[in-house]
């Protein structure tokens, strides 16, 4: 099982299963003597929470421990390991249905891989649970990006059939709907969604049913010359991570499968000149030329799959006896995983642009903290 990204500069490698004793994340590469903000992290996995009757009902205090990399408030340059506790783990739910293949998630698939030994309860490994670390770790490339004014927001774009306004294209607007959504628990910008959205869900809850939705991030202030052709452009390296996320099924750039319907003078992005600064004056190509950032925003929609643990009744098959069966879950699950879905989405494009962004960002030579953490002494 390979569960670490290997980056140009970091690394990161996830542990834990979902009814296991713990969760964490291990961090390599992260310079000496950077002040990590503890309060941030706390934020970012507030937003993975869930709440009300449009999540589960499984309640995790989701407290982290920094077990190594981190002394006397900075990191040491060392692997930084965090650790997460499981403490509300209902592992009796799964017992009788263990040889049961729930439709859709990887319960066939890791008894064909792993011939019996993975653990089945929540879903293991595969579950959405092994998110919180990743979370963590995005907080603390989000905290490095943000000392370079980049910036990083999503909101629910579409839920079936109900869709959230736009992002702005006037820089002073788009901030504001940045800042609200990084502020709030259910990430749309209009209340009318907001309320529409929530409908659904709670709909779908009290039937047993669940739903999904697609996600659009926006990513402001990344200078241009980011990223690299071919293997390691922008597009392949976010890819690679966003489709990292469980029920992640499609990931597009800008007007992604809307180029189909064009013409090539009408999918082009003119450049000019706007105060001294290079822009373009429409951004369908999501602010990445050749795999590499042109200084306009990134912009990209994730594709989340309705959740697939539903209290509807449901065919399948028994491993154990190779027979076709009928299965009805138990247990405590997600109507809708999309609004929870959107602080993972973010965390992984932190990690992505950080590590594409390393030299250009000079994140590797942090004189400035070294030097502020002597004088301090």
């Amino acid at each position: 099982m390979n569960s670490t990204f290997l980056g140009q500069h970091i690394s990161l490698s996830l542990f834990g299963e979902s009814h296991g004793p713990s969760i964490g994340i291990t961090f390599d590469g992260l310079p000496a003597g950077i002040p990590l903000d503890l309060d941030g992290i706390r934020t970012q996995l507030e937003k993975r929470k869930p709440k009300g009757k449009i999540s589960t009902a499984r309640q995790e205090a989701d407290e982290f421990e920094i077990v190594s990399g981190f002394f006397n408030g900075f990191t040491t340059g060392t692997p930084l390991c965090l650790l997460i506790r499981n403490t509300s783990q209902h592992s009796r739910d799964y017992e009788k249905t263990k040889f049961l293949m729930r439709p859709s998630h990887a319960d066939y698939t890791a008894f064909e891989k792993y011939h019996g030994f993975q653990d089945y309860r929540g879903g293991g490994h595969f579950s959405g649970r092994v998110t919180a670390p990743v979370v963590a770790a995005g907080a603390i490339c989000m905290q490095l990006l943000h000392e370079h004014g980049i910036r990083i927001a999503s909101h629910i774009a579409r839920c079936q059939d109900i869709c959230d306004i736009p992002f702005s294209n006037t820089p002073d607007i788009l901030e504001t709907q940045m800042q609200h959504l990084n502020q709030s628990y259910f990430p749309v910008l209009s209340e009318e969604a907001a309320r529409d959205m929530t409908a659904l869900m709670e709909n779908a809850h009290a039937k047993g049913d669940s739903v999904g939705g697609v996600l659009e991030t926006i990513v402001t202030n990344l200078p241009a010359g980011i990223g690299n052709p071919f293997f390691d452009s922008i597009e392949s390296i976010l890819s690679h991570l966003l489709f990292s996320i469980p029920a992640v099924k499609g990931v597009e750039f800008g007007l992604g499968f809307g180029f189909a319907d064009l013409y090539g003078s009408e999918a082009n992005d003119p450049f000019r000149m706007e105060g001294g600064k290079v822009t373009t004056s429409t951004n369908h190509n999501a602010g990445i030329n050749g795999g590499i950032s042109n200084g306009m925003p990134i912009i990209f929609r994730t594709a989340v799959k309705p959740t697939p643990s539903i209290y509807q009744q449901q065919e399948t098959i028994d491993y154990q006896s190779k027979q076709n069966a009928s299965l009805t879950i138990q247990g405590r699950h997600d109507p809708a995983i999309i609004h929870r879905a959107r602080v993972v989405v973010d965390s992984m494009a932190a990690i992505a642009l950080l590590d594409l962004g390393w030299d250009v960002l000079g994140i590797a030579h942090r004189q400035s903290f070294r030097s502020s953490h002597e004088r301090g002494r």
